[in-house]
C-alpha cells in the first residue's frame, strides 16, 4: 500500500540501542525483510498519516478506551496522530472512499505476515496513537495501537526475525533491518495493545507519562477539543510545520507568507469526521497574538477568493472537465474561515467536506506536475471579497 512507502520513510532512519541491563535477550532468529516489518509497522501509520485531520467540538465525549490511549503520548512529542479504525469502518463515507480508491498489489511479504499471525489491519486493528519526535539526527516514532491478535502468533512471528527481551515483565522484540544497522521495538503491553517504536529511549518516555500529569496538562485541552472526530493531528510549534510545509511545495507554489504565519502559531490541529456520505474537514491554528490569527485568516480568506476566480476563468471553463469544475466548485462552496477567541488564546479555523461528486472527479483528473510560475500577491481585498467570512 501506499502506505508502506511512507511507514519505510519514517521508519528506516531510527537506529535502536537497548540498554544491556534491561534486558535478557534470547538468541536471535533468522533475519527478516525489510519490507515485512515495514508491513508491521504499517498498522501503526496506516490510513494515509498525511490525509483526513482537523479540529471541531463534536457532540461526542471521549471514550474510556480513546482517553488512557491518548493519555499514553509522551507530552515532548512534536505531533501527535489518532485514527479510529472502529469508527471509520462504520462510516459510509469512508467505504465509499476505500471503494473508489485504486487496489494496491498485495505485497507478497505482507501476505505472509497475515498468513503466519492472522492479523490484519484492516479488519482487527481498532484505534492507533502515534507520537512524533523531532530529532536532529533522525524522526522517531512511538506508536501505540490497540485491537485483536493472537499473541503467541505475533511473538513466534517475532522470534523467527528477531529477538526477545523483557521490559518490566512484559515481553519485548527487537527486529533487526538494513543488515542489522536499524531494528524496529515491538513491545506487547496488553491482550489488546502493543506499541511500536525506532527507538528504545522512547519506551523509556512512555514509562514515564504513565506516572506524571505534565502530559495530560499539555495536551488534554487539545484532546478534548477533539472529542468524537475520528482521525485527527495535534501539531505543536516546535515541528516548525510552516517550514516543513515551503520545503515540501513546488517553488511555484510557495507561500513565504503563509509558512511563516503557520510557524508563529502554538498549536495547529487537523481533523476529520465522516457524517453520511461525506467527510468535514476541519483545521485550526492557535495563537496568542490575534494580529496573526487575522493575517492568516486574511490569506485564507485570499487563497479562496482566487480559486474561485481561476475556476470560473474562460480558459479553465474551456480546459477543465465540467463535471470537474463542479466539483472543485461545490468544495469551495462549502470552505469557511473564522476566528475564535478563547481569552488567553485566539485562533483561526478553516472547514470544508468532501463528497462523493468530489471523488468521483478525481477518476477524471490526470495527475501532472504544476509549472513555475512567480508567486503573486493576494489582493488586499481579498478578504472583504469573500461574502459571510468573518
Amino acid at each position: 500500500m501506499a502506505n508502506r512507502f511512507l511507514c519505510s520513510q519514517l521508519c528506516s532512519r531510527g537506529k535502536i540501542g537497548l540498554p544491556a541491563a534491561r534486558l535478557q535477550t534470547a538468541p536471535a532468529g533468522s533475519q527478516m525483510k525489510k519490507q515485512i516489518w515495514i508491513g508491521l509497522v504499517v498498522l501503526a501509520l496506516a490510513s494515509s498519516l498525511a490525509a483526513f485531520y482537523g479540529y471541531e467540538k463534536w457532540s461526542a465525549r471521549t471514550s474510556p478506551t480513546r482517553g488512557a490511549l491518548l493519555a499514553m503520548m509522551p507530552s515532548d512529542a512534536s505531533a501527535v496522530f489518532f485514527v479510529d479504525f472502529a469508527e471509520l469502518r462504520a462510516a459510509p463515507f469512508i467505504a465509499q472512499l476505500l471503494a473508489w480508491a485504486p487496489k494496491p498489489q498485495a505485497d507478497p511479504d505482507y501476505a505472509q505476515f497475515m498468513k503466519d499471525t492472522g492479523f490484519d489491519y484492516e479488519r482487527d486493528l481498532d484505534r492507533i496513537g502515534i507520537a512524533i519526535f523531532k530529532n536532529e539526527r533522525h524522526p522517531t516514532f512511538l506508536a501505540v495501537a490497540e485491537g485483536r491478535f493472537d499473541k503467541l502468533k505475533i511473538s513466534t512471528y517475532a522470534l523467527k526475525n528477531g529477538r526477545s527481551a523483557m521490559l518490566e515483565q512484559k515481553p519485548l522484540f527487537v527486529i533487526p533491518f538494513n543488515d542489522n544497522s536499524e531494528a524496529l521495538s515491538l513491545l506487547i503491553a496488553r491482550d489488546d495493545q502493543f506499541i511500536i517504536t525506532n527507538d528504545t529511549f522512547a519506551l523509556d518516555k512512555l514509562h514515564n507519562v504513565m506516572h506524571s500529569d505534565a502530559s495530560r496538562r499539555e495536551w488534554h485541552p487539545q484532546f478534548e477539543r477533539l472529542a468524537g472526530t475520528s482521525i485527527f493531528a495535534v501539531i505543536r510549534q516546535d515541528a516548525a510545520a510552516g517550514s516543513a510545509l515551503a520545503a515540501q511545495t513546488p517553488g511555484g507554489l510557495r507561500s513565504p507568507q503563509l509558512s511563516g504565519l503557520l510557524d508563529q502559531l502554538q498549536w495547529i490541529t487537523i481533523a476529520g469526521k465522516p457524517e453520511n456520505d461525506h467527510l468535514r474537514i476541519v483545521m485550526e491554528g492557535e495563537c496568542s497574538a490575534e494580529i496573526i490569527t487575522r493575517q492568516l485568516a486574511d490569506l485564507l480568506n485570499g487563497v479562496l477568493v482566487l480559486a474561485e476566480a481561476g475556476l470560473n476563468d474562460a480558459k479553465t471553463r474551456q480546459q477543465l472537465d465540467p463535471a470537474v469544475r463542479a466539483a472543485y466548485l461545490e468544495l469551495l462552496g462549502t470552505a469557511d474561515v473564522s476566528k475564535i477567541d478563547r481569552g488567553d488564546t485566539k485562533s483561526v479555523r478553516l472547514t470544508f467536506e468532501i463528497t462523493p461528486a468530489f471523488l468521483e472527479s478525481a477518476h477524471s483528473l490526470t495527475p501532472a506536475s504544476p509549472s513555475p510560475a512567480p508567486s503573486k500577491p493576494l489582493p488586499g481585498n481579498a478578504a472583504s471579497a469573500r461574502k459571510g467570512h468573518t
